[in-house]
């Protein structure tokens, strides 16, 4: 759809390290469409924790000044439509997530909610925006859905991609307000079937909208030939891979340490940042066979998923999970590799004919072997196949179409 500006208001920052929906789908919107990535706000807190960070020192000036700031990611400098693509950091704001459900909360997050407001106001006014439609995408704290006498977007659209009510950060407050953008959203995409059956009684319109995979970037692990990174230029076995952050809420971790004892033959290439503490509990980080090389950027990736013989899921099979459609799936078999994963979603089964399914910590350990045996040129095609048919592009399309249908139903009302 030409002539429709994307406001996109998100959880996920462009210059998070790790794939994000949001960024994916505003790279695509591109092509066609004038997009206004909106960051999350900082707040003091997160001005502290990440003083050291590169682009908290870009903008350490005008988070201190309490000023709005335009961005243009570095990572679309090649991209033929980047001009197209307009970052904005809203002003800072205080931290209120600690506290209580109740009126100092609500009165806070109301302040907080005006600073964002006026910051998408203010980029309307000076970009001129006439026609678009509003995103928000897992961020209900703010900006769940703009006002339609003072905003009036074509559509609000909220992306539910995560059941919010199985951590416990975004608990606390999160999972109502989820509920009151999802019920005043004129259309709700969700990542999983899951997350469809949770939200469909309180959604005016549901679509389940898969997680995809930058096909391009990961294809390069089966079109190019990377020299071994760093980490990994003494290691002459097989390794047995994860991408992914390393957090408290998804990661069986004992699965993770009876694999690298299992096959002590092989290294553990672990992928991400360790936000968890039964790692060291489990003194995984000092079994000899494996490698934690922590936060990788993802346009980086492909060199080491060059050297990994099996990928794996090790998720635990719980409630969070169960609502879960990884991005790392396409990710993974995009760049060719074979993939084990644990049984915890229907959207994993899904792929049962393409990976393999541990449907118990012994199963997943054996079918890492298979996977391994089983790594021939024509599965790797195949895989790649699969994963060509689940790209932004496609769900891009697919999300076009719905828009076009529901405007087409305001039109005729």
């Amino acid at each position: 759809m030409k002539d429709v500006d994307i406001i996109y208001f998100t959880l996920f920052p462009w210059d998070h390290a790790y794939s994000s929906v949001s960024f994916s789908f505003a790279k695509e919107f591109i092509k066609n469409n004038r997009v206004f990535y909106i960051n999350p706000p900082y707040s003091y807190k997160d001005l502290v924790t990440s003083a050291g960070d590169k682009y908290t020192k870009e903008r350490m000036s005008d988070l201190l000044m309490h000023r709005m700031r335009y961005e243009q990611p570095e990572i679309l400098k090649n991209h033929p439509n980047q001009d197209s693509f307009k970052a904005v950091m809203p002003p800072i704001v205080p931290p209120i997530n600690f506290l209580k459900p109740g009126g100092l909360y609500n009165k806070m997050r109301a302040r907080n909610n005006k600073k964002l407001l006026k910051t998408i106001q203010r980029v309307i006014k000076e970009n001129n925006i006439k026609n678009y439609i509003y995103f928000n995408c897992f961020n209900p704290y703010y900006g769940g859905v703009l006002p339609r006498d003072s905003f009036n977007p074509m559509l609000n659209i909220y992306q539910c991609i995560d059941d919010i009510s199985q951590n416990s950060y975004t608990t606390r407050h999160g999972v109502e307000l989820e509920r009151k953008a999802i019920q005043m959203a004129d259309i709700t995409t969700v990542t999983s079937s899951e997350l469809k059956n949770i939200w469909q009684k309180d959604a005016q319109e549901i679509h389940l909208v898969p997680n995809a995979a930058d096909i391009d970037l990961f294809k390069k692990t089966i079109q190019q030939k990377f020299e071994r990174p760093e980490e990994i230029k003494h290691v002459k076995n097989k390794i047995i891979g994860f991408v992914g952050n390393l957090d408290a809420d998804r990661i069986d971790y004992p699965l993770i340490k009876k694999v690298a004892e299992k096959h002590s033959d092989k290294t553990i290439l672990l992928i991400g940042p360790n936000n968890n503490t039964q790692i060291e509990e489990l003194k995984i980080d000092k079994l000899p066979n494996v490698i934690m090389t922590g936060s990788i950027n993802i346009t980086k990736l492909p060199p080491y998923l060059q050297y990994f013989d099996v990928a794996m899921i090790p998720f635990l099979l719980n409630k969070l999970t169960k609502s879960i459609y990884p991005l790392k799936i396409n990710e993974y078999l995009a760049a060719g590799r074979a993939v084990v994963a644990t049984d915890f979603s229907e959207d994993i089964r899904s792929f049962n004919d393409i990976i393999d399914i541990g449907t118990s910590h012994d199963h997943f350990i054996k079918l890492i072997d298979k996977a391994i045996a089983e790594n021939s040129a024509e599965n790797i095609e195949h895989r790649v196949s699969v994963a060509n048919s689940n790209t932004w592009t496609d769900r891009v399309d697919q999300l076009w179409s719905i828009v076009d249908r529901k405007l087409s139903k305001q039109t005729v009302s």
